[in-house]
């Protein structure tokens, strides 16, 4: 069964990085370009992990974040933060949303993978 994965992502060139590094690993990419429509399509895609970009247009990830964690239904998916926010205390940040895991942009492809490893093998 293929592993699906939600990536919430503004800009398209990341949206496409991204897809292809799961694309190449073996998952299958689902795409949202704003944090209004993160968990509703959650809800309805029931992904295995969420990537989350945390400045989006209208809600910002970390209020999206903690939307899909008030839903019990979502509770349990693993969030990772992939962010440019790299500021001190932007990490506890994410974490205090819901976030499992942090990785900054630009980041690494063999590093993201791993980090999206440690959920979803």
């Amino acid at each position: 069964m293929t592993r699906r994965i939600l990536v919430i992502e503004d800009q398209e060139d990341n949206r496409r990085i991204v897809r292809d590094l799961l694309t190449s690993a073996g998952y299958e990419s689902i795409e949202v370009d704003a944090g209004e429509e993160a968990a509703a399509v959650a809800q309805t895609q029931h992904p295995d992990l969420i990537l989350m970009d945390i400045q989006l247009p209208g809600i910002d990830g970390y209020e999206a974040t903690r939307r899909i964690k008030a839903n019990p239904a979502l509770r349990m998916i693993p969030v990772i933060a992939v962010t440019s926010y790299a500021l001190s205390g932007d990490e506890v940040k994410a974490i205090e949303a819901g976030c499992v895991g942090y990785v900054t942009k630009p980041f690494s492809p063999r590093a993201l993978l791993a980090k999206i490893r440690e959920y979803v093998p």
